[in-house]
């Protein structure tokens, strides 16, 4: 019977429909940690994973391995191609959590032009005449700079058109179609539209370098936002601290770091102004659920033969389609 190895805690729902599944053998470890798996990989035919790292060394010492499952979108923390050495597929789960994520980020926003933690302490003792600092601003009428235009970011166009903000988005990628009944303004030049913008919210996926370093956010105004909801590393985060605290940015809003969890005492932790979450944007209970169920099911659908071809990140690389079977 195939065994199937789960890293990271998982919502019950799923776990119910991999233990209810028939004829496999199932191994569920709790820790989110590579190290954690070692024990148990050697002997799975399928893993779900949450956001531990996935090495090449680790998946050539996985000898039986034959897919691959993401509790989630991004797979940064995977070598893909090590998996296309052996033509193992990875698989991710569909669009569950973009509503979840652009609601964070709308949070996010919200949380730092308001001043909430400042305006939190301020009401537990720390400060009550903190109100007389007029320091919170409102969205309306500011403008909103979405890099990556695609689920997420025209969920959190909608968000913020709500709160009557003018939203440009910034995405080299981007089709006539998806500005259709939109009412947003395309902005191919960053730097140009990062020099309007009052809120930045990022979502893009990881790449060799950040989309704001040093020259973009100096680019930007000294009342200006930063949201980071994508992944560590788009942002320069030394960068950003230094901006925050020298006053060339107002604030930032954080999910996601470069080192997760950050270190102790990070930089970013003591700059002005961050209100910061533990990478929880897709981490609602209804999401959670959902993400589990779709990652499970990912693993039962590749074994019964009908895994959507359309889930699997590395399709072309190892010519998987919706005729494959498992063998």
């Amino acid at each position: 019977m195939p065994r199937i190895l789960i890293g990271g805690k998982l919502h019950p729902s799923g776990l119910d429909l991999l233990y209810g599944a028939a004829g496999y053998n199932i191994d569920y470890v709790e820790e989110i940690s590579t190290e954690s798996l070692a024990p148990k990989i050697f002997d799975a035919d399928a893993l779900l994973v949450r956001t531990q790292l996935l090495p090449g060394s680790f998946i050539e010492k996985s000898k039986n391995l034959k897919v691959v499952s993401r509790h989630g979108v991004g797979y940064d923390a995977v070598d893909v191609a090590a998996l296309n050495k052996r033509s193992i597929p990875l698989a991710i789960v569909g669009d569950v959590n973009s509503r979840t994520v652009a609601e964070h980020a709308m949070m996010l926003m919200l949380a730092t032009g308001k001043r909430l933690l400042r305006m939190d302490a301020s009401s537990r003792g720390e400060g009550w005449e903190y109100r007389n600092a007029f320091e919170s601003r409102e969205l309306y009428a500011k403008t909103l700079l979405i890099i990556g235009y695609g689920r997420i970011g025209r969920h959190l166009a909608k968000l913020a058109q709500g709160f009557g903000m003018r939203v440009m988005v910034h995405d080299p990628y981007l089709r006539p179609k998806d500005l259709s009944a939109s009412d947003v303004e395309p902005c191919p030049d960053l730097l140009l539209a990062l020099s309007r913008a009052d809120y930045v919210s990022v979502h893009t996926p990881k790449s060799d370098g950040p989309v704001l370093g040093a020259v973009e956010l100096g680019a930007m105004k000294s009342t200006s936002i930063v949201i980071n909801t994508a992944r560590g590393g788009v942002v320069d985060e030394a960068a950003l601290a230094n901006a925050l605290n020298s006053g060339s940015l107002a604030g930032a809003g954080l999910d996601v770091f470069e080192e997760e969890p950050p270190a102790k005492g990070h930089f970013l932790a003591n700059a002005k102004n961050t209100v910061l979450t533990p990478h929880a944007a897709g981490l609602t209970l209804e999401c959670a659920e959902r993400m589990a169920v779709s990652s499970a099911r990912n693993i039962l659908d590749f074994f019964a033969g009908k895994l959507d071809a359309a889930l699997v990140v590395n399709r072309a690389e190892i010519g998987y389609g919706r005729e494959c079977v498992t063998g």
